[in-house]
């Protein structure tokens, strides 16, 4: 009879291995469908800058409305590079005449042809003068006398020269013609009249605002980040030009000034940017994407995979800019933390690491 039932029970658990089987797969699909889809990164060493981020508007440092000085037809001169008349947007040279001025009568009474001539005959006389004083031909008085006639017609001489040069407009710096006012060649124009504007934006100055608790960390020189919508893959470098060491008491901020470094003329005078000043630097510590921090009653939380389990860490922070933070507390290097998923996670939860 025990006979009989062992070979029964033997038969019985035969027959059941299949449907143990089935349900341990059942069981194991199950468990897979429900783990949650996550990606992860392995968390390592690097280093973090810390910003303070403030906007303003850049504007030329070198900028100059130039006016007529004298009474005369104008002529708008040509760009020597394409041979046209020169137009807003040209580029000009320190020194390189813009507008030129013409009056025959104003040029008859200063003369400087007749004052020109005038100092070298007065140059050859001192000379001659000296020559006859060191024989003992004339008197120290005659010398002196020859002296001052060369000083004077030296002063003719060049009273006569200022005054010829206010013919011409110059650039008094390499700039770009940003104005251009709209006048005929030989039409009579008045002193003191403006006829173009220059501007020099290779380097620009930005005014910003900065916050009081920063008035002992920004100096003067510190590194400054430039960015604009207009070129979104270019960052400028600038750097703090000028702080006011007074703070404002309604707003409590302070006055700074930024110089910006444009050789390539991407910004342009007017342009609203964003300015990112370097306040802090860490290296070699744990950085992780700032996004991926949950914010609970318990403090900031992240997750991390072991075993195909998420675990929740309670972390503390130090350095941190608009895309990653310093992790002081709470996870180490080559912790495997959860980049994407971590949303709806839950601590012990089932994963599956889908990257």
């Amino acid at each position: 009879m025990n006979i009989k039932m062992k070979t029964n029970s033997k038969w019985i658990l035969i027959a059941l291995l299949p449907i143990l089987a089935s349900c341990a797969n059942q069981q194991t699909q199950m468990n897979t469908y429900l783990a949650q889809p996550v990606s992860v990164i392995d968390v390592k060493m690097g280093a973090i800058v810390q910003y303070i981020n403030t906007t303003g508007t850049a504007n030329a440092a070198s900028q100059v409305i130039l006016n007529s000085e004298v009474l005369g037809d104008y002529y708008l001169q040509k760009n020597p590079h394409s041979g046209n008349a020169l137009k807003m947007g040209d580029l000009v040279e320190k020194g390189q005449v813009i507008v030129h001025l013409d009056n025959a009568e104003l040029t008859n009474t200063i003369a400087f042809g007749t004052k020109k001539l005038t100092l070298r005959i007065d140059s050859l006389q001192l000379q001659k003068q000296q020559s006859l004083f060191d024989k003992g031909g004339v008197t120290a008085m005659d010398l002196e006398t020859a002296k001052l006639t060369l000083a004077n017609a030296k002063t003719d001489y060049e009273n006569a020269r200022i005054q010829m040069a206010k013919f011409d407009v110059k650039s008094p710096f390499r700039g770009v013609i940003v104005d251009l006012p709209s006048v005929t060649n030989s039409t009579r124009l008045n002193a003191n009249v403006a006829v173009v504007t220059l501007m020099d934006y290779s380097k620009l100055l930005m005014e910003v605002d900065l916050p009081e608790k920063t008035i002992t960390t920004i100096k003067l020189g510190q590194e400054v980040l430039i960015t604009n919508y207009t070129i979104p893959k270019d960052t400028l470098k600038a750097q703090i030009n000028e702080l006011s060491p007074v703070v404002n008491i309604t707003t409590r901020t302070f006055k700074g000034k930024v110089l910006i470094n444009n050789p390539e003329l991407k910004l342009r005078p007017g342009m609203f940017v964003k300015a990112d000043i370097q306040v802090d630097r860490r290296d070699s510590v744990i950085v992780i994407p700032k996004e991926i921090i949950v914010a609970g009653t318990r403090g900031k939380t992240v997750y991390t995979v072991d075993r195909g389990n998420a675990q929740a860490h309670i972390i503390k922070t130090g350095l941190e800019n608009e895309k990653f933070i310093e992790v002081t507390e709470g996870i180490r290097r080559n912790d495997r933390v959860v980049t994407k998923g971590y949303e709806t996670l839950r601590d012990r939860a089932k994963v599956k690491i889908i990257n």
